[in-house]
């Protein structure tokens, strides 16, 4: 049994030698940009370290899964694999080890139970990533469909403009038209001379709002994050930080180095969140009066009122997990609420362009059967 198990790992360990850079770099994308594999991986690992497996046997296990037991090294789990194995190999750890493989935010989770409880930490960062997934379904519907229905208006409005109404005013050119009438003949000589505009309205305002989002940071985008979508994103932030807060402090890791630890990898929204909080807990409050007095209502006001309490307590660390599990799901909830009323808001839009097409479209009509008469 020994000697099949030297030539197993002598020849998985030629056929690993093969690869090229190439294939190394598409796997590296392929497993940064995926996150499903890599929590796939995640929970694998985390179970077989809990069933006594060693990082590096449990690592073995599984590239011999992916690499179908050595007949296909080119897989891009079992060349993941192989080469966190040879950083472990080298003395790094396994944070240090997925450098590049995986994104910053993964890494901080797992280094903080990286040496004694590392089925812990990933264990952790397991629920950290779920509960942000959850969190992603919602939102992305809540803004979706609205841009949507965005772009139906503005090509409704192009196509009244450039071909519903020219037929008419063609039919009596020197017809003088009121009312009704009259701003929808204006609104299509508008279109047909401002279709660039009319077309760049959405992608420049949808640019704005994506750029602003995670850039915009200071006291008057604290005011704007009570209303959509600029709400929606602080709820989506604030919910990720608080849990990978949690994790950070039930895995034993004071509150203020938690929060020095999450400002790699945030946005400038979310840093300046984390320093104006550092500032007060650095003075001596808990995280609770810190995020009050900071002013910003992040990562919202009754959160930060649980906090307030919460941090007295002796078992902070169970209070604050409870906090953040709690919040994620009121948040999901928080998030299709608001969802309806954008997409209620914006199909009452649509319905009133449209109604205005009608009667204007009616009224056009009328004057143009009395021009003729």
């Amino acid at each position: 049994m020994a000697a099949q198990d030297t030539n197993r790992q002598h020849y998985v360990a030629k056929r690993r030698r093969s690869l090229s850079g190439a294939e190394v770099a598409y796997a590296k994308f392929m497993m940064k940009v995926s996150q499903n594999d890599r929590l796939r991986i995640y929970r694998k690992l985390a179970s077989l370290l809990r069933n006594r497996f060693s990082l590096m046997d449990a690592l073995e296990r599984l590239y011999d899964i992916a690499s179908n037991n050595g007949k296909s090294p080119g897989d891009t789990t079992a060349i993941a694999i192989t080469h966190w194995m040879r950083s472990l190999q080298n003395g790094e750890s396994f944070s240090a080890a997925l450098r590049g493989w995986a994104p910053q935010s993964e890494l901080l989770m797992l280094s903080v139970g990286d040496i004694a409880n590392l089925d812990d930490a990933l264990s952790n960062l397991i629920h950290v990533v779920e509960g942000t997934k959850r969190m992603k379904e919602p939102l992305v519907g809540a803004l979706a469909y609205p841009m949507f229905l965005m772009v139906m208006v503005v090509l409704l409005i192009w196509a009244v403009g450039a071909f519903m109404v020219p037929p008419m005013v063609d039919a009596v050119p020197d017809l003088q038209w009121r009312g009704q009438a009259k701003a929808l003949v204006g609104l299509s000589n508008w279109v047909r001379y401002n279709t660039f505009i009319l077309f760049s309205i959405l992608p420049i305002l949808f640019s704005f709002i994506t750029w602003t989002m995670p850039r915009w940071k200071g006291h008057l985008r604290a005011k704007f994050d009570s209303i959509p979508p600029w709400n929606l994103y602080r709820i989506f932030v604030g919910v990720s930080w608080l849990l990978s807060l949690s994790a950070l402090v039930k895995a034993g890791t004071p509150v203020s180095k938690a929060l020095r630890l999450l400002r790699a990898d945030s946005s400038p929204y979310l840093l300046y969140r984390i320093e104006r909080a550092l500032i007060y807990v650095n003075n001596g409050e808990n995280l609770g009066e810190a995020l009050y007095h900071t002013e910003l209502n992040f990562p919202d006001k009754e959160v930060i009122g649980d906090l307030q309490i919460y941090a007295e307590l002796d078992n902070f660390q169970v209070a604050l997990d409870q906090l953040a599990n709690d919040w994620l799901e009121d948040s999901i909830r928080d998030i299709e609420q608001k969802a309806a009323v954008l997409n209620g808001f914006a199909i009452l839009l649509i319905a009133a362009i449209v109604a205005w097409v009608v009667m204007g479209t009616f009224d056009m009509q009328d004057q143009l059967v009395s021009g003729m008469g």
